[in-house]
């Protein structure tokens, strides 16, 4: 049960209707998470615009979904892994390996995914203070220094899904629960 009330197009403010319809329509279901965002009409807003600003990084939707399950199993977000896992697995169509690496905060088999997931949970636990043999790293991978400021602009579109579900509590969507995740 949820902490806090999961609006439903009905019932939320009328001033975000029409974007909670849009979602619906765009992924045939409401997703808890905007239900629950949608009591704070600017919450709500500031979600989806850095989600579309996110999209626009130079990260692939792979690579911007590793970034989102590593900052979710690090925030113990079970909602957003959830959702995460979906994506990540049907749209992004990651490796299932390197998911299941992700879920469990091991080393993903792909070593450049890997050298991702390992500076954004870096970028989380320093508070972006990472290593400069962090920082090489990651370049050595391949990535740019503004692959890593998009890193940390995926861990604050994470922060506020992953903070905002986990003072909600926010269950579930029935679609969901093929990837229901617990924290470890």
């Amino acid at each position: 049960m949820a902490r806090l009330p999961v609006r439903t197009i009905e019932n939320a403010p009328e001033q975000v209707r029409p974007a909670l319809e849009a979602a619906r329509k765009g992924a045939g279901y409401l997703s808890n998470l905007l239900g629950l965002l949608a009591n704070a009409p600017a919450a709500l807003e500031a979600y989806q615009t850095l989600s579309q600003i996110n999209a626009k990084s130079g990260l692939s939707l792979a690579e911007r979904e590793v970034v989102q399950l590593a900052a979710a199993t690090r925030h113990g977000c079970t909602f957003c892994v959830a959702g995460h896992t979906a994506l990540a697995r049907n749209k992004a169509r990651i490796a299932e390996e390197n998911v299941e690496a992700l879920r469990a905060q091991a080393q993903l088999p792909d070593p450049r995914l890997a050298a991702l997931a390992t500076f954004t949970r870096a970028v989380i636990e320093t508070r972006g203070r990472v290593e400069d043999a962090q920082l090489q790293a990651f370049l050595a991978a391949g990535f740019t220094e503004a692959n890593a400021l998009e890193v940390v602009l995926g861990v604050g579109l994470a922060t506020i899904c992953n903070f905002a579900n986990n003072l909600g509590q926010t269950p579930l969507n029935p679609e969901m629960k093929p990837f229901e995740w617990e924290r470890q």
